[in-house]
């Protein structure tokens, strides 16, 4: 586990099943995620760009190192779950960002979730196949 005597933010994002736990300190622009850097873990991208999309809003790229814990899920709601924490915790380092991230919508916990299967049927709305005889 990352230890520093550096003062670091913090904040808790959460997407579908994903839950992360993002610490930023000052420092380079150095994005770990469960102790892989970010070119490792996720390999996609577009996932990356959502990682990112905070610095982008508040002009911060390369001033802060990200370290995110982050579990459940797939890639995609992890990704949404980093931005998140990251967003609160930027907010959190200097409250000045927050309505340009609450403008971009970043501050918000996105609500959507995965719709229950129901009895009678074969998924959450997929019914079995019809046949007239």
């Amino acid at each position: 586990m990352y230890t520093s005597s550096k003062p670091y933010f913090y904040g808790t994002g959460r997407r579908k099943k994903s839950v992360a736990r993002v610490r930023i300190v000052p420092g380079t622009g150095v994005i770990t995620i469960n102790k892989k850097n970010i070119d490792e873990y996720f390999g996609l991208e577009t996932l990356k760009l959502i990682v990112n999309q905070p610095f982008g809003v508040t002009e911060t790229a390369g001033k802060f190192d990200i370290i995110a814990n982050v579990n459940g899920g797939g890639l995609s709601g992890q990704a949404g779950a980093i931005r998140h924490g990251l967003a609160r915790a930027l907010v959190q380092a200097d409250e000045n960002y927050k309505p340009a991230l609450k403008a971009a919508g970043f501050l918000t916990r996105d609500p959507r979730m995965k719709e229950r299967k129901k009895y009678g049927l074969k998924a959450a709305r997929r019914a079995p196949q019809f046949s007239k005889r």
